[in-house]
C-alpha cells in the first residue's frame, strides 16, 4: 500500500509541475516556443505551449502509469534488486521529466523569438546528473532488507520413486512477444525479397534491411522458447523451437532444486540474465525452477510445472546418494 501511495503521489506531483509551471510562465514565453535543439544546441523545431505541455505530460504519463501498474501488481517488491530498480526508475525518470521541462522553459524564458532560445551545454549535464543521482539515491534508500532465501535445513520437495522406476519430466515455455517478433522478421524478409525481385526497392536498401531481418529472425528463434527435460542422466535445456542448441547439466553438479516465483523486474529483464554462477533464463514471469550447484552458484529457469521438476531432480539426487 505504501509503494502504491508513493507512486501515485509522486506521479501527480510531477504531472502538476509539467502542467502548472509552463502555464504560470506563459506570458514570458515566445509563441511558438523552441522544443528541440540540434547541432551546436541551436533550436531547430518549435511548437505551441499547449502542444509542448501535452507532449511532455504524455511521455511522463506512459512511464508513470507503467510503474503504477508494477506497484499495483506488487511482485517487484519481493526481491531487493527489484525494489532498487523500481524506486530508481520512478524517481530517476520523474526528475528527468522535471529537468527537461525546466530546462526548456529556462531556455525560452524572456526571448523575443524561439529561434533565439539557445540551449546551454551545462543544462543538459545538470539534468542528466540530477536524474542519475535521484535514481541511485532512491534505489539505495528503497532497497530494504536482504532477500529471504530457502532455509538450508528445509527439506526440498522430492518425489517418491519405486526401486528401479525410471521417470522423465519435460516442460516447455515460450515468450509470445519474441515469437511474434520472429514471425514479423520472417514476413519482412519475404516482403523485402518480393520487392527486390519486382525492382521496387531502392538502390542498396536490401543490402542493409535483409541482414537485419535475418539477425532478428535467428535471434528470436533461439531465444523465444526453451524446453527442460529431466532424466536419470541429468537436466537438458533446449533452446528454440527445435530444442537446439542444448545445455546439459549432470546431476552430480546439482546440490538441490526448488520452485519459486520470479519476475523480469527482479532479475533485470527478459532473456538470458546474470553472470556465470548466478544466471536466469527468463522468458516469462512466474513459476521458475531454481537449481543450486554444489559449487554454490544458482541457475533459475522460467518454466511451467517447476515444482514437479524440482521434486524429480531431488529424488534422483537422493537416489544417486543412496546408491
Amino acid at each position: 500500500m505504501k509503494a502504491r501511495t508513493v507512486t501515485a503521489a509522486w506521479g501527480l506531483i510531477v504531472a502538476a509541475a509539467i502542467i502548472g509551471v509552463p502555464l504560470a510562465l506563459r506570458d514570458r514565453l515566445p509563441d511558438p516556443m523552441a522544443v528541440h535543439w540540434g547541432i551546436g544546441l541551436a533550436p531547430d523545431r518549435a511548437a505551441s505551449l499547449t502542444a509542448n505541455v501535452v507532449s511532455n505530460l504524455a511521455m511522463w504519463g506512459v512511464m508513470w502509469l507503467s510503474l503504477l501498474g508494477v506497484a499495483l501488481h506488487g511482485k517487484v517488491f519481493g526481491r531487493r534488486l527489484g525494489r532498487m530498480y523500481f524506486w530508481g526508475a520512478l524517481f530517476g525518470f520523474g526528475v528527468l521529466a522535471l529537468g527537461t521541462t525546466g530546462s526548456a522553459l529556462l531556455t525560452n524564458l524572456d526571448v523575443p523569438s524561439w529561434t533565439q532560445a539557445r540551449l546551454e551545454g551545462w543544462q543538459i549535464g545538470l539534468v542528466l546528473c540530477a536524474a542519475l543521482g535521484a535514481a541511485l539515491l532512491a534505489g539505495y534508500l528503497g532497497r530494504g532488507g536482504l532477500d529471504q532465501r530457502p532455509p538450508e535445513g528445509e527439506q526440498p520437495p522430492r518425489l517418491r520413486l519405486r526401486p528401479g522406476q525410471r521417470s522423465v519430466w519435460v516442460s516447455r515455455v515460450a515468450n509470445p512477444w519474441l515469437v511474434g517478433l520472429s514471425v514479423a522478421a520472417a514476413v519482412g524478409m519475404v516482403v523485402t525479397g518480393v520487392l527486390e525481385l519486382a525492382g521496387v526497392s531502392g538502390d542498396g536498401v536490401t543490402l542493409w534491411i535483409l541482414p537485419g531481418f535475418v539477425i532478428v529472425l535467428v535471434t528470436g528463434l533461439l531465444t523465444s522458447s526453451l524446453s527442460v527435460r529431466v532424466t536419470q542422466d541429468g537436466l537438458a535445456i533446449g533452446f528454440g523451437p527445435f530444442g537446439w542448441p542444448v545445455r546439459r547439466i549432470r546431476l552430480s553438479k546439482i546440490d538441490r532444486a526448488w520452485s519459486e516465483e520470479r519476475y523480469p523486474s527482479q532479475v533485470g529483464g527478459w532473456g538470458f540474465r546474470g553472470v556465470p554462477g548466478s544466471a536466469t533464463l527468463m522468458l516469462r514471469g512466474g513459476d521458475c525452477l531454481i537449481l543450486r550447484y554444489r559449487s554454490g552458484g544458482q541457475l533459475a529457469i522460467s518454466v511451467d510445472d517447476a515444482e514437479r521438476g524440482a521434486s524429480l531432480i531431488n529424488a534422483l539426487i537422493a537416489e544417486r546418494v543412496d546408491a
